[in-house]
Formats: C-alpha cells, structure tokens, sequence
C-alpha cells in the first residue's frame, strides 16, 4: 500500500493544511501523519469528515505520498503545488514553489 495523508483547506483563510499525530491542522506537509495500512486510512477519513462538519476545513482529501531519504513528496503534481505554494510570485508573503519540489 502506498503512504497517504490528510489534506484540506482551511475555512478561515484557504490556506492548504494537513493532519499532524497530534489532531491538529498544520500548514507543513512535512508535519503530517502518514496512514500506512488500511485501517489508518479509513481513520483520516473519518477525522477529515469530523472536521469538515465542524467548519474547520473545506476539500477534504487523503493523498498519497512517498518519504524520501525522510521527506515526505505528494505524488500528485496538484498536490506538490499545493504542498509548496504557488508556481509563481503572486502576493505579497507568498514565493513560488521550489521547481525541484514540484517537478514531475
């Protein structure tokens, strides 16, 4: 099975975030808490639609990734972008997205 983790939206603000092993919403992909069987999965689940009800995240999403020499990496080229901002300068605080991160 591959490794997956909880994503989402933040409803406040929009920000992408995931679920650290503490129960928290972190905006580190780095941070968060790697499913590696199928009952952890159905877990993430489970936290991700309690959350989306209390209005704490919106795009509830369990991804998958793979750690590399201690580094987790989204799969997915959305989910990279969104791990690692946007791919070009749009607003002030925000830097584009590291090109070796997000690429394919």
């Amino acid at each position: 099975m591959v490794d997956k983790v909880l994503t989402a939206n933040r409803l406040t603000d929009g920000v992408a975030v995931w679920l650290n092993a503490g129960g928290e919403w972190v905006t580190s992909l780095q941070g968060a808490l790697i499913a590696r069987h199928a009952e952890a999965v159905t877990a993430l689940e489970e936290i991700g639609k309690k959350s989306y009800a209390e209005n704490k995240v919106v795009d509830v999403a369990v991804i998958e990734v793979q750690e590399t020499n201690g580094v987790l990496w989204p799969l997915r080229l959305r989910e990279r972008i969104r791990a690692q901002g946007p791919t070009m300068e749009y607003a002030a605080g925000y830097k584009p997205a590291d090109p070796e991160f997000i690429a394919v």
